[in-house]
């Protein structure tokens, strides 16, 4: 068996980035140009998160903009929601053409210590916000794929 992946001819350049927004810090991932995989992009306070996005976008036009959505254990929205989407306003008045999607982050912070601590890395809250946002990118990213998988067998 083997496994033959295709990729669909991409016109649109624009990059994906993603958020995993807190009061303190904020991580940042961006996709690669393809859109296969997530890579971390730092770990700013949130003004010089806005600031860092902004001029990204000037060199590299980002199309759209992943951020994690902290939903409460059963599903419903918070305080934590409230404050993302003031964060949201601030993005989207600044970065208007920008297409922003809300993405439920529920234990991404947890799986992203464990993935840490496999690393031996100690995790610390700015790796940890920064591997979040990955991990959401790259689901965001997976659930979002252009690739087909055709099994053939011999």
């Amino acid at each position: 068996m083997s496994i033959v992946l295709k990729n669909k001819c991409r016109h649109d350049r624009s990059r994906v980035v993603s958020i995993d927004y807190g009061t303190k810090r904020v991580g940042l991932s961006v996709a690669d140009p393809l859109r296969l995989f997530a890579q971390p992009f730092g770990v700013y306070s949130p003004a010089s998160a806005v600031e860092k996005l902004v001029s990204f976008h000037h060199t590299e036009t980002i199309g759209t903009i992943v951020i994690g959505w902290p939903l409460n254990e059963d599903g419903s929205e918070g305080k934590a929601t409230r404050r993302v989407e003031n964060y949201i306003r601030q993005l989207s008045n600044r970065l208007p053409d920008t297409k922003i999607i809300r993405w439920d982050e529920r234990h991404t912070s947890e799986e992203a210590k464990a993935r840490l601590s496999e690393l031996h890395i100690r995790p610390e809250a700015g790796e940890v916000d920064q591997m979040a946002a990955s991990i959401i990118l790259q689901e965001f990213l997976d659930a979002h794929s252009e690739t087909t998988r055709v099994n053939e067998r011999s």
